[in-house]
């Protein structure tokens, strides 16, 4: 991302994407200007629950991008690696509650979770019901230390997607909020990066590392990882951030062990790139007895422009491999087509 496109102060380039954004994908999501959110266009109708999430800018294509059927309702962006104010989450909310009220998928941040929280007293307030359901998957950040706990990353899409399935099978507020953090829970994500994002001001790296280095736990908002380790031959690196992963996963429950895959560009990763990780880290996980079940590969969760990728694995319960599989019809990820004719615009 070169200097000469970074946002500026007012906020200017967040707010032209956002509508380049709905520009381009006018047949999935509908753009409210004061205060900024995205909506979705169509809605399953036997939906009883809103689905609203968001977050800082430069993650694209999470949020707006899993907008519609079989996903998100509503999605609040804020600013490049900044929360949205809870003003634009109370709107966004406010549209997109159903009869049953509204969940808030919220990563694990403390602007977020503030923000979330001020919205949800005010639609409480209205009379609208509201659970959130908070991501928390990152294990680079899994320590005593870390006064938040665990980011939340990649996982989002995930827990996401599954929501969203069982949303448009009529899943009720209670039993939507309780699948979310099952997934939540059984969901881990591990990242690292050889190059940072490009820093606003002078258009270099936001921090250095030497050609033979690596960053191991890097964070999605350009955070340097608590360990910069030299580089390693790639299957060495993969196996270490895959113990890591599967020590950090809950046990299987239906004695399979299989596991849901995202392999996750950061920005500055090539599909090429992606798609050899993913060929090699399936048949590591299945040597480990973790059989691939479902999966995805791209850039989904991106650190603006930064060269590394992540990878996150979600622990499967019973039924989980069905909602993953259900239809989805969203401008970045379809699930087979949505010919449904009760799916009104």
């Amino acid at each position: 991302m070169s200097a000469p496109f970074h946002p500026d102060e007012d906020g200017a380039l967040v707010a032209s994407a956002t509508a380049g954004f709905a520009r381009a994908h006018a047949r999935h999501v509908e753009l409210v200007e004061d205060p900024l959110h995205l909506l979705a266009r169509r809605r399953d109708p036997r939906r009883r629950v809103g689905l609203v999430s968001g977050g800082g800018s430069g993650h694209e294509p999470l949020h707006a991008g899993f907008l519609g059927v079989g996903m998100l309702d509503a999605v609040a962006p804020g600013q490049v690696f900044a929360s949205p104010h809870n003003r634009q989450v109370y709107a966004a909310s406010r549209a997109a509650a159903g009869p049953d009220g509204v969940v808030h998928v919220v990563k694990n941040y403390t602007g977020d979770r503030i923000n979330f929280a001020i919205a949800a007293e005010r639609l409480r307030l209205d009379g609208i019901e509201v659970r959130r359901v908070l991501v928390d998957d990152d294990v680079a950040t899994d320590s005593e230390e870390t006064a938040t706990g665990r980011r939340g990353t990649a996982a989002t899409v995930v827990v996401e997607k599954l929501l969203g399935a069982a949303a448009d099978r009529g899943a009720g507020l209670e039993e939507l909020a309780g699948l979310g953090q099952a997934v939540a829970a059984a969901s881990r994500s591990l990242a690292v990066a050889s190059r940072a994002q490009t820093a606003g001001a002078g258009g270099g790296p936001a921090f250095e590392l030497a050609a033979d280095e690596l960053e191991y736990g890097v964070g999605i908002h350009g955070e340097r990882a608590a360990t910069t380790i030299p580089r390693p031959p790639r299957t060495e690196l993969l196996r270490r951030m895959l113990d890591d992963l599967l020590a950090a996963l809950p046990p299987s429950r239906d004695g399979d062990g299989g596991v849901l895959l995202v392999v996750n560009g950061l920005g500055g990763t090539t599909s090429l790139e992606l798609y050899s990780l993913f060929d090699e880290v399936t048949a590591l996980l299945g040597a480990a007895g973790a059989p691939v079940h479902g999966s995805l590969v791209g850039t989904y969760v991106a650190a603006l422009d930064m060269a590394g990728f992540s990878l996150t694995l979600t622990r499967l319960e019973p039924g989980w491999s069905e909602l993953w599989q259900a239809p989805a019809d969203t401008p970045s990820l379809t699930r087979l087509p949505v010919d449904d004719p009760e799916v009104t615009p």
